[in-house]
């Protein structure tokens, strides 16, 4: 703690204000009510008698919403959340839905997303000699395989070691050691980078590899903006000789800051070393500072063929906005083999994945519902949010009453309580069914990973809620008998160990405050 004066600083810690304030959801649904309020109040005082005439219009015009709600794309759970709404808020609820669905702020950089991964999508060639010993392995991974690359550019690879790191702690030290290594180039994507210890200590590596000539580009979500960065920050990197950039900054009026967020944690370095996992870039994540107890978190380090997967998806967001994108260099720079080291023989295959709120694919969802679905044993899971709709419920559900040993491993410490009050209002029917979940007891969990049979893992920035699984680009990799899957299963059963177990007893004890907002928040949970 007495080092993070030491660090390097480009800017003065900034403080949360009016624009947080703005993009808050108590400000959104403020707004909302006052609108809703103005449109009974106004035609009430000046229609008179024909105010009547106007309660009909209401009427009607909430029956057309509900109509092209029932037949629309959209999620089950999220058109009940929507027909409550606009049941409730009728003209309001409209407009909060047109502008939610027209993307208002963010309509140019879903365009040009969209066309940048159809454009790279077919980079990186599934290797047919991969696939084939997939296929004899009859563990029906082929079957996912070719299910990610008819979605996105996402083979599977035979040649890469796997390293899992069980706390922001370890993966932060290893990067640091394979950040000196960099010679050619260092990209990093975070949701969130904050100035302090860890990205100061980071800072102080990429600014000496920026002078000695290695590329660095570094990429944040726009939201850092408005909580952890100044906005110039992108220039005071720039005068250190790093290019940055930040994804779909926040339009005022224009944004809706929960949608279409980079949620991803990808470093990629020379094309040869690969981080991806729950840490992102700031004190709490390695907990140099405390914020909600102790800071569990889990990450995991690629070396060999794996990595031109993160390396591409990388160079996709990087290039979202720009005009004219240089096609060539995202083929040159994916494309570039890794030096394979004659001493590593990796066993298993690792398949790194990404998903895009853009398209009608729910990759992540559908890869956790792949593995209860076909797990035999147990499925064991940690993530910090259990928003869910019906169908992954449904999957949980259905592993828990066919006899699997479904755990999951939630916060003990909340850091948002609406969404813990969320997560117990999905506890009692889950233990019926014969899930077994656990609050970690020393704090928060952030970690995102899912392992199971002993085969199957997944460490990646997708959690268990409707952000993650519908709203936010995502990344993780898939592993098959890889090394590293039973440090996986090694730390979730040390992890445990520091766990108190959910039972409907506990429920019964729960805070007055989670058993009232936790059934009401449902209506809402697509929104949160």
């Amino acid at each position: 703690m007495s080092e993070i004066n030491n660090v390097t600083r480009l800017a003065k810690p900034k403080r949360k204000g009016l624009l947080s304030l703005i993009f808050s959801r108590f400000f959104i649904i403020a707004l909302l009510i006052i609108v809703e309020i103005l449109v009974i109040l106004i035609p009430l005082f000046f229609l008179g008698e024909l105010f009547s005439h106007f309660v009909a219009f209401l009427g009607i015009f909430t029956f057309i919403m509900l109509v092209y709600l029932f037949n629309s794309k959209m999620d089950s759970t999220a058109k009940l959340t929507w027909m409550f709404i606009i049941a409730l808020f009728q003209i309001a609820g409209a407009l909060m839905l047109l502008f939610t669905q027209t993307n208002a702020g963010h309509r140019l950089i879903c365009e040009r997303t969209a066309k940048m991964i159809e454009d790279t999508k077919t980079t990186i060639p599934q290797d047919p000699e991969v696939l084939q010993k997939l296929r004899k392995e009859d563990s029906y991974t082929d079957d996912l395989v070719r299910y990610l690359n008819r979605s996105g550019c996402f083979p599977a690879f035979a040649q890469t070691e796997t390293t899992y790191f069980p706390s922001g702690e370890a993966k932060f030290e290893a990067m640091l050691e394979e950040l000196a290594k960099a010679e050619q180039y260092i990209f990093m994507e975070y949701f969130i980078i904050e100035e302090g210890y860890m990205w100061g200590k980071i800072l102080e590596i990429l600014i000496a590899k920026a002078k000695a000539g290695v590329d660095v580009r570094i990429m944040y979500d726009g939201m850092c903006e408005i909580s952890t960065l100044p906005s110039n920050y992108c220039k005071l990197l720039a005068a250190e000789g790093i290019r940055a950039k930040a994804f779909a900054p926040i339009k005022p009026l224009l944004s809706s800051h929960y949608n279409y967020r980079d949620h991803r944690k990808i470093c990629v370095i020379d094309g040869k070393t690969g981080f991806t996992g729950g840490v992102n870039l700031a004190d709490e994540y390695i907990n140099e500072i405390e914020r909600f107890g102790h800071w569990k978190d889990t990450a995991i380090m690629l070396k060999g063929d794996a990595v031109c997967s993160l390396t591409l998806m990388f160079l996709q967001m990087w290039n979202v906005d720009e005009k004219n994108p240089d096609l060539g260099e995202v083929e040159r720079l994916t494309k570039a083999a890794p030096e394979k080291k004659e001493t590593i023989d990796p066993s298993g295959y690792v398949i790194p994945y990404c998903d895009c709120p853009l398209d009608e694919d729910k990759v992540g969802e559908t890869v956790y519902m792949d593995i209860l679905n076909r797990a035999g044993q147990y499925v064991h899971i940690m993530t910090p949010y259990l928003i869910l709709d019906g169908e992954l419920e449904t999957a949980l559900k259905y592993a828990g009453q066919r006899g699997i040993d479904v755990k999951l491993i939630l916060p003990g410490i909340p850091d948002k309580k609406l969404a813990y009050s969320l997560a117990k209002g999905h506890y009692k029917s889950l233990i019926e069914a014969g899930v077994k979940l656990y609050e970690y007891a020393p704090g928060f969990v952030h970690a995102k990973v899912c392992v199971s049979d002993d085969e199957k893992g997944v460490v990646g920035t997708i959690n268990l809620d409707y952000r993650s699984l519908y709203h936010h680009f995502e990344c993780a990799t898939y592993m098959y008998r890889t090394d590293c899957i039973s440090n996986i299963e090694k730390d979730f059963q040390e992890t445990l160990v520091q766990c108190r177990e959910v039972t409907e007893e506990t429920i019964k004890g729960d805070e007055k405050f989670y058993k009232i907002v936790g059934p009401i928040a449902k209506f809402i949970a697509p929104l949160l």
